[in-house]
Order: structure tokens, then C-alpha cells, then sequence
């Protein structure tokens, strides 16, 4: 599995990248052919005070890929949901699986 993170306009903490490289290794529970997995934090509204982060998930298996975008105020929270996002376009995936089977 080769993940790839991308900050865009800033240089990431490296207490933000031990957070998301802690939560994307679960992602193995969920599927066990995951080939590539690209997070994108960016800062959105860099031109006002109050900038809103934005964090991208791609997860691409053979055949498929997996995309979330989220925004808030904090990349934790925004990379949460995005996660979740992903982990539930991945039971939905798998569900769809076993039924065609």
C-alpha cells in the first residue's frame, strides 16, 4: 500500500501527520487490496482571516477508486469525516460484492 500526503499552501505538524498515518493504516480492515491511498490537506480561503481545512481522500483498489472531501475548522475533524466517508463508501463496496457473488 503506498499512501502519498500532500499539504497544499502550509507545512504540516508532524503531530497531524502521525494523526492521519495513524488512522489511514485501519483502512486495511476494510479491504484488503488497497493499492494507493493520496490525502490532500489544503488551506481553503487563504485571502480571509478565518482559513477553513480542507483534507482529500483517494483510495484506489484494482478497478475502483475512493474519493471524500471534507471541510472544517481543524484538519483533525476534517480528516475524520473524510475517513468515515471512505470506510463507508468501502462496507457499501464490499455489501454490493458479496450480494452479486
Amino acid at each position: 500500500m503506498n499512501v502519498n500526503i500532500q499539504t497544499v499552501h502550509f507545512d504540516a505538524a508532524s503531530k497531524l501527520l502521525e494523526h492521519v498515518n495513524k488512522k489511514i493504516q485501519k483502512l486495511n480492515s476494510f479491504h484488503d487490496r488497497i493499492t494507493a491511498i493520496d490525502v490532500y490537506l489544503k488551506l481553503d480561503n487563504v485571502v480571509h482571516q478565518i482559513k477553513d481545512k480542507v483534507v482529500e481522500i483517494k483510495v484506489k483498489i484494482p478497478r475502483y477508486a475512493f474519493f471524500s472531501k471534507e471541510c472544517s475548522k481543524s484538519f483533525e475533524e476534517s480528516f475524520d469525516n473524510a475517513l468515515d466517508s471512505i470506510i463507508e463508501q468501502m462496507k457499501r463496496k464490499k455489501e454490493k460484492q458479496i450480494q452479486a457473488a
